[in-house]
């Protein structure tokens, strides 16, 4: 499951065994039923010890829950001594309020690795990406990079269909698309300042890159689709409002887009190939343009 096929952008794995050292930035808010499985996924990567000794972890988590409710922060703090048996540093920071933002903006401020991946709570690594991402962003220019994401099978029905259908758009299958995860170098990370407060934060930092400085690894994780059709609405009506405000804030960078569009008759072939999958996906967007109503939020929609 962690190998793909050749994609554009890609970039071979081999490489000298050191690597610098890296910073993971997670943002969680209520994830008590997902930090657990995130962090065990990332304490049995591949990631190399350090060749000489160093008085700085090669791995340094930081989960930042940030206006939780539930035990999210205790379980990630139950992972602090397994952490610590492999060299590496996991903190916990706490926030009172709910703000994605806020949160990746705390835990970068004190991450100290030249690397740095924002990860969301919910995500599953396979063991060799920490590491692939590391030996591909370790150069001195600008880059990005991310793996290969693979949904989770959805509970529901209706997340299935929904899931597979949105599978086979242009977007999914661009290299690198960065959602769940995503990961610059210390050139890549100066071209902006703190996060900014808009809901689109994996837009911004993918397009502050051009395409040719974006680079998809060998490796994937696991990224869940929201249940049911309720859910499923409200984030899709998150991600239309991000991608609004994010054109609106910071046109100059949709330069560096290069999503494809579909055209009418790629989607009729999509729509005759799986015709659930389009009638799902087709009912949710247009639920979304009839809610379309009321402030912006970032929420995932559980």
């Amino acid at each position: 499951m962690d190998e793909i096929a050749e994609r554009p952008g890609r970039m071979p794995s081999s490489a000298p065994a050191a690597l610098p050292a890296l910073s993971i930035v997670i943002p969680a808010s209520n994830e008590a039923g997902y930090i657990g499985a995130c962090l065990d996924a990332l304490l049995a990567s591949t990631y190399p010890a350090p060749r000489d000794p160093t008085p700085e972890p090669p791995v340094d988590i930081l989960v930042v829950a940030n206006g939780c409710t539930d035990a999210t922060a205790a379980v990630a703090r139950g992972h602090c001594e397994a952490a610590h048996a492999r060299g590496w540093r996991l903190q916990v920071i706490e926030l009172p309020v709910g703000s994605k933002i806020a949160a990746l903006n705390a835990g970068d401020r004190i991450a100290r690795g030249p690397i740095r991946v924002c990860l969301d709570a919910d995500v599953i690594v396979s063991p060799p990406l920490l590491e692939r991402l590391a030996r591909t962003l370790d150069r001195p220019e600008p880059a990005y990079a991310s793996g290969r994401a693979l949904i989770a099978p959805p509970q529901s029905a209706i997340s299935r269909a929904y899931a597979r259908f949105w599978a086979r758009l242009p977007f999914y299958r661009l290299p690198a698309p960065g959602f769940g995860v995503f990961a610059v170098n210390a050139a890549g990370r100066a071209r902006w300042g703190p996060f900014p407060d808009i809901i689109a934060d994996d837009t911004f930092v993918r397009l502050n890159f051009a395409p040719s400085e974006r680079t998809e690894v060998d490796a994937t994780y696991t990224w869940p689709v929201v249940e049911g059709f309720a859910h499923l609405v409200k984030v899709r009506r998150r991600q239309d409002r991000g991608v609004t405000q994010f054109e609106r804030c910071y046109p100059a960078l949709m330069r560096n887009e290069d999503k494809p569009r579909v055209s009418v008759r790629q989607a009729l072939g999509l729509a005759i190939r799986d015709p659930i999958g389009f009638s799902v996906y087709a009912a949710v967007i247009a639920a979304t343009r009839i809610a379309r109503r009321g402030g912006l939020d970032w929420s995932r929609g559980r």
